[in-house]
Formats: C-alpha cells, sequence, structure tokens
C-alpha cells in the first residue's frame, strides 16, 4: 500500500490556469521581496551604524547568503521527503516576516546580525519548496518564461522595498528602526495572498502533463545525491564558481559610503535600480532561454566581470555597475533553475533546486570573505579578483552547456 501524501486532496478540485498561478505567485514573493530586499538594501550602512568594519560587512553578507542558499540542500530533501510543499513555504515566509522589523529594533550588533540570520534561514526553509511548487506550473507554459515571469514580479517588490525605505529615511534620516518597522506591513498581506493561493491550488503537481511526473512522486523513492545526473553536478560546479565571482551588495554600498559615492537615504535608490535591472532581465533572459537555450548564460560571467566597475571611484561608474549587477543576479535567480528543471527529473527537482542553493550559498560565502579582505587591502585588488574568477567561470560554463545542448539534441532526435 502506497504511503497517503499531506498535500494530496481527495477531491477534485478546479485549478488555476497554470499562467494565474504563476502570476499569483510572483505576486507573493512580489511582496517578499518589498520586506527582505528592503531590508538588503539597507543592512550594510546599518551594520556600520553599529559598528562594523569592511571586513565583517562582507563576512556577514556573505555568510547570510550561505544560509538563505547553503542549508537548501537539507530542506530541499525534507521538502522531497515529506511532499509538504505549502507547509515548509508558509513556514519560511513566516520566519522572513517575523524577523526583518526585529533587526532595526535591536540597535545592537550581535541581536542585529541574529535577526539578520534568522530571515536568511527563512529563505532556505521556503525556497526549494516554491521552486517545486513552480516548476510543476511552468512545465505548461515554459520553464524559462515561467521563471523569468516570477523573477520579473519578484524583483518588482526588490524594486518598491527600497524606494518606500529611500522615501524613510529621506524623511526621517538615519531612523532605522522605522525603515525596518514599515517593512511588517507588506510581510502580513504576503501572508495572506499565500493562504489563499493555497486554498485554490492545494496540489500544484496536477499541473505536470505527462502520467510520469504527475504520478510517480506519490511512490518513488527520494533521489540521493548519487542518484542525480552528473551533468548537474557539473552545471551546479560551474555555478559555484560563477557565485565566487559576485560581490554582496551591502560590500558594494559599504564602497559608495566609504569614498561618499553616496548618501545614506541614496543607497536604497541604488539598489532599487539594481533590482529594477534584476527583474526585466530575468524575465528577458528567460525568453531567450525558452528560444534559443541554456547558451545564454554565457553572458553571465562576462557581466559579472564588468560589474567589478562598481568599486572604483567614479559615480557614474557606480551606478552603471550596480545596474550590470543587477543583470547577473537576475539570471542567476531565474534562468539558472530553468536548467535544473531540465536536466534533473521531477522526483529529484527539490532536492536538486537544493543543491543548486548550496553551492550557490558556499561561492557567495566565499565571495564574501574574499572580497571583503581584498577590498579591505585596496578596491583594486577586489576587482582583479572579481575578473579572474569570472575568466575561469566563463570556461567552465561553455564547456559545461555544450554537453546539456548535445544531450537535449540527442534526446529529441530519439
Amino acid at each position: 500500500m502506497s504511503p497517503q501524501l499531506p498535500e494530496r486532496t481527495t477531491r477534485r478540485t478546479t485549478l488555476m490556469r497554470p499562467w494565474h498561478f504563476v502570476v499569483a505567485f510572483g505576486v507573493v514573493s512580489l511582496l517578499a521581496d518589498m520586506v527582505y530586499e528592503g531590508a538588503r538594501s539597507i543592512i550594510g550602512p546599518y551594520l556600520a551604524t553599529l559598528g562594523a568594519s569592511a571586513t565583517l560587512v562582507g563576512i556577514v553578507a556573505g555568510a547570510g547568503e550561505f544560509i538563505g542558499y547553503g542549508l537548501r540542500v537539507f530542506t530541499g530533501y525534507a521538502v522531497g521527503r515529506t511532499r509538504r510543499y505549502w507547509t515548509w513555504t508558509i513556514l519560511g515566509y513566516a520566519m522572513t516576516v517575523l524577523s526583518v522589523p526585529l533587526i532595526g529594533v535591536t540597535g545592537v550588533l550581535a541581536p542585529a546580525l541574529v535577526m539578520y540570520g534568522t530571515e536568511r534561514l527563512g529563505k532556505a526553509v521556503r525556497s526549494p519548496a516554491k521552486d517545486t511548487l513552480l516548476s510543476y506550473a511552468a512545465a505548461k507554459t515554459g520553464r524559462g518564461s515561467a521563471f523569468g515571469v516570477h523573477q520579473a514580479l519578484d524583483q518588482t517588490g526588490a524594486l518598491l522595498g527600497p524606494l518606500l525605505l529611500a522615501a524613510i529615511l529621506t524623511w526621517r534620516d538615519g531612523d532605522y528602526r522605522l525603515a525596518f518597522g514599515i517593512l511588517a506591513i507588506p510581510g502580513v498581506l504576503l501572508l495572506c495572498m499565500l493562504l489563499w493561493l493555497r486554498s485554490r491550488v492545494p496540489d500544484p503537481r496536477e499541473y505536470e502533463s505527462s502520467l510520469e511526473d504527475t504520478t510517480a512522486p506519490d511512490t518513488a523513492p527520494i533521489a540521493h545525491a548519487t542518484g542525480l545526473p552528473a551533468t548537474f553536478w557539473q552545471y551546479v560546479a560551474v555555478v559555484a564558481v560563477l557565485s565566487a565571482g559576485v560581490a554582496s551588495f551591502p560590500l558594494i554600498a559599504f564602497h559608495a559610503l566609504n569614498r561618499h559615492l553616496a548618501a545614506d537615504a541614496t543607497i536604497p535608490l541604488l539598489f532599487a535600480v539594481a533590482m529594477a535591472v534584476d527583474g526585466l532581465s530575468g524575465f528577458l533572459v528567460g525568453r531567450l532561454y525558452d528560444a534559443y537555450g541554456p547558451r545564454v548564460l554565457v553572458a553571465v560571467p562576462v557581466a559579472a566581470a564588468i560589474a567589478a566597475i562598481a568599486f572604483t571611484s567614479s559615480v557614474a561608474l557606480l551606478w552603471i555597475g550596480v545596474a550590470i549587477w543587477g543583470v547577473v543576479n537576475g539570471v542567476l535567480d531565474s534562468t539558472v533553475k530553468a536548467v535544473v528543471s531540465e536536466i534533473v527529473p521531477s522526483t529529484s527537482r527539490a532536492a536538486g533546486f537544493g543543491w543548486l542553493a548550496l553551492v550557490r550559498g558556499l561561492g557567495l560565502l566565499v565571495a564574501g570573505a574574499a572580497l571583503g579582505l581584498a577590498y579591505e587591502h585596496n578596491p583594486a585588488t577586489a576587482i582583479g579578483l572579481i575578473v579572474a574568477i569570472n575568466v575561469v567561470a566563463l570556461a567552465g560554463l561553455v564547456a559545461i552547456l555544450r554537453r546539456i545542448e548535445r544531450r537535449g539534441t540527442q534526446r529529441s532526435e530519439g
């Protein structure tokens, strides 16, 4: 007798159209990004007001990204084993909604770091489940397009959150308590929206069109690390190197303030520009992915190397560099996942997303510490390190994408 799944409904329900689900889920992410990307836009300057150095800011940013990405491998397997996709998703969002306003309440460095880590942990808890839920609807809409549209809505929130905080800090200069506290409003709205969406689509697995995708998850054992294809491991290894060559925004913001290239109230605006570009690039590259395949990702390490101009002493190059940084992150947060959906079977998808996040987290942890230390030595050293890492990433990415495309061609011909 096969085990009964916790979230499989016993009565027939009329599902939302796949695109409606993608858009509604994107609205949830829009509200969530207002909360945590709004917080991320000012965490660097806020920590500086509490006495943090550039090295500490870099390490904190890298550690935060490692928590948010690296722990997903464990939650990915837990999600795959329990199949409670909605439970993990709602729990993770609730952790973020509760922790972000408390960052500004503390006013002391250590508790602020704990709350920031809790927010990142919430992202780790929800992301494999969230990405898996989205991937089921994406099977009907086009994987690149679905993840791209979701990313565009996601980053709309990442634009609105920093703009809101820029207005707050312009009105009340240096009032970080109010800035973090105001983010509780979109947080409550997102939880309400999420619960409504859960009631409308109890089991998004029904979107999968093939018999194998819709029935195999009920009884198939969870794939372990050795069950994931070799191509997947090669791909995520390259993503890890690429992530190590992407500077964190808190470090860029620290540089902007340290070199007097931007004021406190301008930093959220700078981040808003990056998020606007992030969302647009995720959408456009997703469409290009569906049209031309994974080869479009080759542009990512090139853009990441160019983004290093943000660490110069030019105000204009700071803004241009941050905009290009937004392009890089837009693709890394969307189209990179579409590749996993192509090369990993649905029964292992949550685990695959978890491992992808782990290697990204490791790369970002290395980037946070290494680039922070390099910046302490000299901003030019940080620039050189970013370029060098992305040259290595480009070579590896070209090689693995050729293998993936050859595999896709052979499968279609077979």
